[in-house]
């Protein structure tokens, strides 16, 4: 499941307000989030499995630390106490200990029998995703509610909060019909080459850090910085300029 788990992100902000979407994103989509390094490190393993249906391309052999029950319990309770010790907000906590482990709740129903109970326990699987029109189906009504609950309890501030919601969501959509288009991996070497990239590019960008996850594009809850002074550079007006060359740096949107 992909759009799904934004779908019980988006909701959950009329529960929360206070907490930012960013968190609300993060929360049911951890368990994904920690599977790639993990695979990497080979404590968890995946097969490719070419085929018609899209959703069953990868095989999951193990990944009882990311995705198994009691782990995501552990890892539910480990973000909200985070959480709740930065911000002091004790109910958007427990909402994101809850988003955590809500991850496992949907991944059994659309899941083959491969979702452990524990590490090394048995693992359960309701198997939507052999039918390609009922996962979309289902997920696509969800995404719809969840987008609606959202854009039903916020209010956007200004036109950039308007549009910049509406950028996101149809980012997500694209991002899942691609996923649906795209074909299987070559192999498990080159796809783990892939997330090595993958990686290795979101930690030179800084990482999914706390404060990116604050600046999340939410309805008019943007951030503007200031544009930095080149060395050697005198500022005129908004812009900075030097004896080389003139820069105008406009303001960037979190």
């Amino acid at each position: 499941m992909f759009i799904g788990h934004y779908a019980l992100g988006l909701a959950a902000k009329r529960l929360v307000p206070r907490t930012s979407l960013g968190t609300l994103f993060v929360a049911p989509q951890l368990a994904d989030l920690l599977w790639p390094a993990l695979l990497l490190t080979g404590w968890e393993r995946v097969r490719i499995v070419p085929g018609p249906n899209p959703f069953l391309h990868l095989s999951f052999d193990a990944f009882p630390i990311s995705h198994s029950l009691v782990t995501l319990c552990a890892w539910g309770a480990t973000y909200a106490l985070l959480y709740g010790w930065r911000t002091g907000y004790h109910r958007g906590a427990v909402v994101v200990a809850l988003l955590v482990v809500s991850h496992w709740v949907l991944d059994v129903v659309t899941h083959v029998p491969d979702m452990p109970l524990y590490p090394g326990g048995p693992r359960v699987g309701l198997g939507l995703w052999r039918s390609v029109a009922g996962t979309v189906s289902v997920e696509v009504v969800m995404f719809v509610v969840g987008a609606g609950v959202y854009l039903g309890a916020t209010r956007a501030r200004d036109a950039r909060g308007r549009y910049g919601i509406w950028g996101l969501l149809a980012v997500l959509v694209l991002c899942y019909a691609a996923s649906l288009a795209a074909p299987p991996p070559p192999g498990i070497g080159g796809w783990r080459h892939r997330v090595r990239v993958a990686v290795r590019g979101v930690g030179g960008l800084g990482g999914p850090t706390p404060g990116a996850a604050r600046a999340w594009p939410e309805r008019g809850a943007a951030r503007l910085l200031a544009p930095r002074r080149p060395r050697g550079a005198r500022h005129h007006s908004g812009s900075w300029s030097s004896t080389s060359s003139t820069r105008s740096h406009s303001s960037a949107v979190l």
